[in-house]
């Protein structure tokens, strides 16, 4: 029986409800810092992620295609609408939160949820509960989106609280599928793989600093061609 996927998504609702309550008592400079703060720290743990690479090209070939994919197919122009959407119906239930513009929401949103949904700690966490029954990788990452949530929240509002709906199907998804993908996987195609997730985290917390607007979204079919594209190399250049 799966739990680290639910248990995750229950953090994300809970920080997201204590951080958008909290945030109207928050100075607006306080809740200026946290998100940069944070972004900061997605760009170390991409980093961190990133040299742990073993075909480098393999990588680079198939984050180029994927983000050329993810253009093609408009991916962060659909998540931005489901964003905005979403903003509309939460604003009708409970209090808005002002001081973003709808542009400046959606930038926000569609980086923290590729944050939440898309990183190496969840989606490595899913698969390895979905083969060993253990969930302790995901109740790790549970505790940090605990904290996450709550801060970006105080700039988003409740709206974070839906970013949980995506992230357990994702999660519950990927766990169900685990029994067939992991003994697939090698350590060095794992090793690819955490660097195509360490450079999509580098690209969000570039966002969410504001320093480089990266296209995170269009950038995630990468992640899906990876390690195919890792082991052709590995079998046919290596």
């Amino acid at each position: 029986m799966l739990i680290g996927p639910y248990v995750n998504g229950a953090a994300v609702i809970i920080g997201g409800l204590l951080g958008a309550v909290a945030g109207r008592h928050i100075p607006e400079r306080v809740k200026a810092a946290l998100p940069l703060t944070f972004g900061l720290c997605s760009i170390g743990l991409g980093i961190n992620l990133v040299v742990k690479v073993k075909y480098m090209p393999a990588v680079v070939i198939a984050m180029v295609i994927g983000a050329v994919i993810g253009e093609l197919f408009f991916l962060e122009k659909g998540i931005g609408k489901a964003a905005g959407s979403t903003r509309g119906l939460i604003n009708r239930v409970l209090p808005p939160v002002k001081g973003l513009t709808s542009e400046e929401f959606t930038e926000k949103f569609v980086a923290i949820l590729v944050l939440f949904c898309a990183s190496g700690t969840g989606i490595f966490g899913a698969m390895h509960e979905g083969m060993t029954g253990d969930p302790s990788i995901l109740y790790i990452k549970t505790v940090l989106d605990l904290f996450t949530a709550a801060i970006f929240a105080t700039m988003l509002g409740y709206a974070v609280v839906t970013i949980a709906i995506p992230q357990v199907l994702i999660q519950v998804g990927l766990a169900m599928l685990a029994v067939v993908i992991l003994p697939m996987i090698t350590p060095d195609m794992m090793g690819d793989f955490s660097c195509a997730g360490g450079l999509i985290m580098v690209a969000t917390g570039l966002r969410i600093c504001n320093i480089k607007l990266f296209p995170v979204a269009n950038m995630l079919p990468g992640l899906f061609l990876v390690m195919p594209f890792s082991y052709l190399w590995a079998m046919l250049v290596s």
